[in-house]
């Protein structure tokens, strides 16, 4: 149909008048008509292909990957063309081995710090070492602070006796206990008999109501030689061991001083060529190091023994004379002093089963 209109408009005769202008024709109509009507024929089928081809771009287009930078003018040669997939991987590649050049150095670091901490401990472990070896064979010198380490003995063999003081007054509580528990149920047994036995029930009574008063009276004792323990362990296993620790921090310090005493003595005596005058000031910096760690300590301990001695002091007059009083009480069987012992040092006692959990706690 297109061919025909067509056709039809080349065939065509156009008149002109004297003019020079075109005349119209009654045929202008239908040619303007046709000529709109293969435009838009023109155009659809135009903007159809257009359609595809973007779609086949779209679809199967060029991989962003495979593009190419070209670095010269328009139609150079292709020396300068770079693909995007090698700068890609180029700078994929330098990014992970910086990465792993970043952890190498990390970790490089890491073993060189413990290096220098393991050869800084091998060599005061081989200094104390020779030191020890030289006091013991007598060929060293040693540091000795006569009046302090004196104290430490006595503090030293203080801690043994009270050890054992402590390791009695337990047995004791342990037998008292025991033998307080005997006479409770002694004492249920003669209320028993004496509700079964109508011919003896005053005797029963009287030793049962003995026995229950015994048994109370023992009960606030044991309260007594529990606060009594207590304090006792406190004082040898928490206060004395913490002075004991201060000292063996000190023991220490002293030994690692002589060390370092003798080292910077040893190099004194040697060459005093360039190297050897290095190794000697460090050596220098190194006693003064140890040294002012020793007298800072040293003092340290002097100053416990003395706090350590005044709180002993202190705290056996109050037990002693707490342990003295109980059991003068108790065996002469005078409840109300027994009591008003208990009263003076703030002795509370715990009533019968409050050891035990409530319900509500096991739940």
């Amino acid at each position: 149909m297109t061919d025909s209109i067509m056709s039809k408009a080349a065939t065509m005769e156009i008149p002109i008048n004297s003019n020079g202008d075109t005349g119209t024709l009654p045929e202008d109509d239908s040619l303007e008509q046709a000529a709109k009507l293969q435009w838009n024929l023109d155009e659809k089928v135009g903007s159809s292909r257009g359609t595809r081809d973007l779609q086949q771009v779209m679809v199967s287009g060029p991989n962003l990957n495979e593009t190419s930078i070209v670095s010269g003018g328009y139609g150079g040669t292709a020396e300068g063309i770079i693909p995007t997939s090698s700068i890609k991987g180029s700078n994929m590649h330098h990014s992970s081995s910086s990465s792993s050049m970043a952890a190498d150095e990390a970790t490089r670091g890491v073993a060189v710090e413990k290096l220098e901490t393991m050869k800084k401990w091998g060599l005061n472990t081989y200094k104390c070492t020779k030191q020890i070896i030289s006091e013991r064979f007598g060929r060293g010198s040693r540091t000795v602070d006569l009046e302090l380490e004196a104290q430490i003995e006595v503090l030293r063999d203080t801690k043994k006796k009270y050890e054992n003081v402590l390791r009695l007054a337990r047995a004791l509580t342990n037998h008292f206990y025991n033998m307080v528990q005997t006479q409770h149920a002694l004492g249920d047994t003669f209320a028993d008999l004496s509700q079964k036995s109508p011919e003896l029930r005053d005797e029963f009574g009287y030793n049962a109501e003995t026995q229950k008063l015994l048994c109370k009276n023992g009960e606030t004792l044991l309260g007594a030689v529990n606060f009594f323990v207590s304090s006792i362990n406190t004082l040898v296993n928490k206060t004395m061991e913490d002075t004991l620790m201060t000292i063996k921090m000190y023991e220490n310090a002293r030994l690692e001083f002589d060390a370092y005493r003798s080292d910077l003595e040893e190099l004194s005596l040697g060459p005093k060529d360039a190297v050897a005058m290095a190794r000697i000031d460090t050596a220098q910096q190194q006693y003064q190091v140890q040294k002012d760690k020793y007298e800072r300590l040293r003092s340290d301990v002097i100053i416990k023994l003395k706090f350590l001695e005044e709180n002993k002091v202190k705290v056996m007059h109050k037990q002693l004379l707490l342990f003295h009083n109980a059991i003068s009480a108790y065996f002469a069987g005078n409840q109300e002093q027994l009591e008003q012992t208990l009263k003076q040092f703030n002795i509370k006692l715990r009533p019968p089963g409050a050891d035990k959990p409530s319900w509500l706690e096991e739940q």
